[in-house]
């Protein structure tokens, strides 16, 4: 009588492929769904009424992406740049300047997208709106998320990761944990950076990936159903 364990070895590893496949499906609608109630929350802050910079809460993650205003004047002789940042296929970086606030603190600002061709150097002086006028701006608070593993020569006033360490050594003074990425202000402006636009509510892959898992799965099992039935028939004509 032909051995059996040969026809119990293909069906053992095409059900835990199957299972396995199916697994990592029901992780992706898992994320799918985190990121599902995080797109909501996001939706949420951001049309909430605007919160003056320094009445965000000290946890990051609560105070993220909310909708903030601040009051104050721009210190552009401490201003930095994130560099390359690209918009639409063009070099750039993202102006950082700091916001002298009401009383006397700083917040950074995230002013928005200025061309440079090497990604890196821009005119700053190009680039001063508002010099010495009070301004209220509006915008959405962002942390900083980087850490530099080989940071551009301090002279270069340059970043390539949102580094608050590094920020704070540039400025010279304390940063607070959020940055606005600026959306609007109070004063006219012709020649300005390039403002950010609203974050992202995209879905992402999650929802092509867990049906790619699925698919596999289904394939393993019509596929491994199949073979295994030719070959019993095959053992019993062969029988």
């Amino acid at each position: 009588m032909p051995s059996r364990r040969p026809l119990l070895l293909p069906i053992i590893a095409t059900a835990l492929f199957a299972v396995v496949c199916t697994r990592l499906g029901f992780w992706q609608l898992s994320r799918l769904a985190e990121r599902r109630a995080f797109n909501a929350q996001l939706t949420a802050r951001l049309a909430a009424p605007p919160t003056p910079i320094e009445m965000l809460p000290a946890d990051t993650a609560t105070g993220h992406y909310r909708r903030v205003s601040a009051h104050g004047v721009f210190d552009y002789a401490r201003q930095v740049v994130l560099a390359t940042r690209s918009s639409m296929g063009s070099p750039g970086v993202h102006v950082l300047t700091p916001l002298r606030l009401d009383d006397g603190t700083l917040a950074m600002v995230n002013r928005g997208w200025v061309y440079a061709p090497d990604a890196i150097t821009i005119d700053g002086a190009k680039w001063r709106e508002h010099e010495g006028d009070s301004v209220t701006i509006h915008g959405y608070a962002e942390t900083w998320s980087g850490r530099e593993r080989t940071p551009l020569p301090d002279a270069q006033r340059a970043l390539r990761a949102l580094d608050s360490s590094r920020v704070a050594r540039l400025v010279g003074a304390p940063v607070r944990p959020y940055f606005i990425a600026q959306t609007s202000d109070s004063a006219v402006a012709t020649d300005r950076p390039v403002r950010l636009g609203e974050p992202e509510l995209a879905e992402g892959s999650h929802k092509g990936y867990a049906i790619q898992w699925f698919s596999f799965a289904l394939v393993a099992l019509i596929g491994g159903s199949l073979l295994v039935r030719e070959e019993v028939v095959r053992r019993r004509a062969s029988a």
